[in-house]
């Protein structure tokens, strides 16, 4: 906690010495990187499970998929 606190007085060192104008936007920037953050907290867990996505129906992936296996077994005598 202390580091934290010793990082944001420096910050708050730097941005003292800002005019008004630039505080204003300043903050409209960190608002908007905070919005962009909680929208991706909320969507990695949709990511995470992701559906499929193809434009062929489930008749003609699970034929490819079929017709792509291969079976070499060599059987070894003893």
């Amino acid at each position: 906690m202390k580091a934290e606190t010793q990082i944001l007085n420096g910050y708050w060192g730097l941005l003292n010495t800002l005019t008004p104008n630039l505080k204003v936007k300043l903050i409209e920037r960190l608002s908007k990187s905070l919005n962009e953050e909680f929208s991706n907290e909320n969507d990695w867990f949709e990511n995470s499970y992701g559906a499929w996505i193809d434009s062929r129906d489930s008749d003609e992936i699970i034929a490819e998929i079929r017709d792509s296996r291969t079976f070499n077994r060599q059987i070894e005598s003893f």
